[in-house]
């Protein structure tokens, strides 16, 4: 009669790797005349800027302008850790981006991808005060592949 492996050993060769990642990205969109000075008005760089007209590496051209900035976070870094540092960089500029939005939209983008179907992400309420203070709903992209 086969001795079964002990529990411990056949829970661990049977735990699968999962891929998680995360982030959380401010957006500002809409006819921006100058890209610069959303920078200036921050304090921040941009990680990614795009021009109404510009063709999109597949597809139609782009619609409206576009500035965006990822804070340095690991993707693998939990969601909340995403939102804390956004929130340390744009805290100090809460009223121009109030004053920002009256011209543009502004929205905070929040992704969750992996490849367990199980899996679920978390949020905790601190985390929440950003798109309290900014005015912007809570938007979640989550992708299961």
């Amino acid at each position: 009669m086969d001795t079964p492996p002990p529990l411990e050993q056949s829970a661990e060769s049977s735990e699968e790797k999962y891929f998680f990642a995360y982030s959380a990205s401010l957006r500002v969109f809409g006819e921006i005349p100058d890209l610069e000075a959303i920078s200036a008005g921050l304090g921040l760089q941009p990680t990614y800027v795009h021009r109404k007209g510009e063709r999109r590496p597949v597809g139609s051209p782009y619609d409206m302008d576009m500035w965006s900035y990822d804070p340095p976070v690991m993707q693998s870094e939990p969601l909340h850790k995403h939102i804390y540092v956004l929130w340390a960089k744009l805290k100090p500029h809460k009223r121009y981006l109030l004053e920002l939005k009256k011209r543009a939209t502004v929205d905070v983008f929040l992704g969750y991808r992996s490849d367990c179907e199980t899996a679920g992400v978390e949020v905790p309420y601190t985390s929440l005060e950003i798109f309290i203070e900014l005015e912007v709903p809570f938007g979640l992209s989550i992708i299961v592949a």
